[in-house]
């Protein structure tokens, strides 16, 4: 299953057949950097061939997904960088995403600004690894193009890792469902997830896409973060593709609940 993600997390949206039983990066070569002119153009087609909204889209790409953020990347003024959002928004590339905010005691807070998801992830996918390098990949030179992925995979893979975590956390729950589900931020917090239940009961969660186990430490970060923002969690849940450490298997129960990639596979059962 983890292997699955992480192919999702790039093939996905992408219109070809996928032998999954070949190596990612041979996949990468062969249906993205090898159709790169024919790509770029249905990219093109998708975006209107906007510079400023791909200079935008790399921004979201590579940074924290925060709307200003982008914005200062592409050096567009807040009012004309809300404007292109709007657009892109309704080209069906990106979605918009506000912090959970009313699950929280932080509700009256200063505003925080919006992130946006791609929603596809080979168009994520491409405005951070090929759009920003297209010149060496155009002429066939994937030297950079395989350093700069290899040092940014599994920060890459999380967020996609953190979606899937949402869907199925909304579908496992039966006894109680959740009602709300999204991610808290502000400018010097964050949770993974943060949702409610029909009963009213608070969830908040970790996720962690990493080559080691998770530890303990993950577990007092996240109670740390809710305290920070007032909020008291009912249930505190997470989720590793590495799985965790005996100390915290032990911990185990119904106020801590620990998923792996292995149990996201009841999204496609």
């Amino acid at each position: 299953m983890e292997k699955a993600i992480e192919y999702f997390a790039i093939l996905g949206g992408l219109d070809t057949d996928i032998n999954l039983d070949r190596p990612l990066l041979e996949l990468i070569q062969k249906h993205i950097l090898k159709e790169y002119r024919f790509l770029r153009n249905d990219v093109s087609v998708l975006t209107n061939g906007d510079t400023i909204y791909h200079t935008i889209l790399t921004g979201l790409a590579l940074g924290d997904r925060r709307t200003n953020s982008a914005f200062k990347r592409a050096k567009v003024s807040f009012d004309n960088g809300i404007d292109d959002i709007d657009a892109l928004c309704d080209l069906n590339v990106v979605t918009l995403e506000r912090s959970q905010k009313h699950l929280t005691n932080q509700y009256r807070s200063e505003t925080v600004s919006e992130k946006l998801l791609f929603n596809a992830p080979f168009l994520r996918f491409w405005f951070a690894f090929v759009s920003p390098i297209f010149k060496g990949i155009k002429e066939k030179n994937y030297d950079e193009f395989f350093k700069r992925f290899e040092s940014r995979k599994d920060e890459y893979t999380a967020l996609v890792f953190e979606q899937l975590s949402h869907a199925f956390l909304q579908t496992m729950i039966e006894d109680d469902p959740i009602k709300q589900i999204g991610r808290y931020w502000d400018d010097n917090n964050d949770l993974d997830i943060i949702a409610k239940t029909k009963s009213g009961k608070i969830i908040a969660g970790s996720c962690k896409f990493s080559s080691s186990k998770v530890k303990k430490t993950l577990l007092t970060k996240l109670k740390e973060t809710c305290k920070n923002i007032e909020v008291e969690a009912d249930i505190y849940v997470l989720f590793s593709n590495k799985g965790y450490t005996t100390e915290l298997k032990n911990m185990k129960g119904p106020e801590l609940k620990l998923y792996t990639s292995k149990s996201l596979k009841a999204l496609i059962l």
